[in-house]
């Protein structure tokens, strides 16, 4: 029988995000002056202000102040009437240096035994319902919406629209799990007040469905068919959206894991991504489990995989290894079978992630809105600048665990 199934998204500049990439932009930081930096960073922001909270262990001093107003400037807080604006807002530093309790179960005298940063199980998944092998309602959730950022920096044929939007995307699926078409589709943006409220709506309603519509379809030809006129569109269902941002909802780092995972798919270990250095498996396991995920189904082993690891707190080697290929498998294995192939083809030791996927770079900040996974593989420069200007130019590669370097080995492993 035919079903629904829906994720969302939420802008860069919904307040979780502001603070995620608050932190990540630490993170950057911390690791373009020195490397092995071992970071667990937590911002807050609400009206007016920014509250930075969490553990360092580094050889380097950053202005937190200005890197946290250089993102916030960057997102498009410019103004003050959004009662949060990049150059007056207060920020308060409680960063302190990391527990040695916690350090002694990372650093090793052998870099290769490194520990795990702390206990749990990470997730990865991905299906072969789209090019980027990720869940199709998720992906327009995102891309709705980083379309609406563009149609709000160029300011052209929208000119009234603010930082803070939310989206999201039903699907109606086959029998066969195939995608048929969208049932519905919700979008809040934040706007600037207009003198006649029934006619703002009416316009933000028009201009959502004729200019930012069409646009996500041209940049998804492959998926115009989905799109209908029997459509259920919801766009500022409260009828007013002028208060937002950290104005209007408090945001905290780490409140958005399933817009920054699968979207409701697979599955989600718990623990969130930005402003964690790779020392903490939340993060770098999670990126490696969605790297073997994409990698074997890529290589043919099943249509749709999902890979647990788990781990105990400062040690090196992974509690357990596990793939589920919701019977999917194109491969004369089990389940278990194919988890023991994986565990001889990845090595899911800490350090080995880090090198695999080149972590120890500062590489996150691009990470922190519109979804850590199924984003495009790409190398790029950055220049960090930290106190009395000592300035410091990288090349890096981001989204690593994104490549699909490893499908010749899956397929020699498997048969395939």
């Amino acid at each position: 029988m035919a079903y629904l199934f829906t994720s969302e998204s939420v802008s860069e500049g919904h307040p979780d995000k502001v603070a995620d990439q608050i932190s990540d932009a630490l993170i950057d930081n911390f690791l373009a002056f020195d490397p092995e930096s071992k970071v667990a960073c937590e911002t807050l922001v609400t009206t007016g202000q920014v509250i930075l909270a969490g553990e360092v262990k580094s050889n380097t001093y950053l202005d937190v102040q200005t890197i946290a107003r250089d993102v916030i400037k960057k997102i498009g807080y410019t103004k003050s009437e959004y009662m949060f604006e990049a150059n007056s807002c207060g920020v308060l530093s409680a960063i302190h240096e990391q527990s040695a309790d916690i350090n002694q179960g990372v650093d090793r005298a052998s870099k290769e035994e490194q520990g795990a940063g702390d206990q749990g199980m990470m997730f990865g998944y991905a299906t072969n319902e789209t090019a980027e092998f990720m869940p199709l309602a998720l992906k327009l959730s995102h891309q709705l919406l980083q379309e609406l950022a563009d149609l709000r920096r160029e300011n052209n044929e929208i000119s009234y629209l603010r930082p803070d939007a939310k989206s999201q995307v039903t699907l109606e699926y086959s029998d066969d799990n195939k995608p048929v078409r969208i049932d519905a589709i919700v979008v809040s943006t934040q706007h600037d007040d207009f003198a006649d409220e029934p006619t703002m709506l009416a316009k933000i309603k028009k201009d959502i469905i004729e200019i930012l519509i069409p646009r996500v379809i041209a940049k998804n030809p492959q998926y115009a068919h989905l799109f209908n006129d029997a459509i259920k569109y919801h766009i500022n269902p409260t009828g007013k959206f002028v208060i937002g941002g950290p104005h209007g909802d408090t945001g905290l780092t780490g409140r958005k894991i399933i817009v920054d995972t699968y979207g409701g798919k697979g599955a989600h270990g718990g623990g969130a991504f930005s402003g964690k250095d790779p020392s903490k498996v939340d993060r770098s396991a999670a990126y490696a489990t969605r790297h073997i995920a994409k990698n074997l189904v890529a290589a043919g082993v099943a249509e749709e995989i999902l890979v647990q690891v788990s781990y105990a707190i400062g040690v090196a080697e992974p509690t357990s290894i596990n793939v589920n290929t919701y019977g999917t498998a194109k491969v004369n294995l089990t389940d278990g079978e194919i988890s023991k192939v994986v565990e001889s083809i990845f090595d899911m030791r800490p350090y080995f992630i880090e090198q695999r996927l080149k972590l120890r770079n500062p590489i996150y900040s691009e990470t922190a809105a519109y979804g850590h996974m199924g984003r495009t593989p790409e190398t790029v420069t950055k220049t960090f600048t930290a106190p009395g200007g000592l300035s410091k130019t990288v090349t890096v590669e981001l989204f690593t665990w994104e490549k699909l370097d490893f499908t010749d080995k899956v397929k020699t492993a498997f048969g395939l």
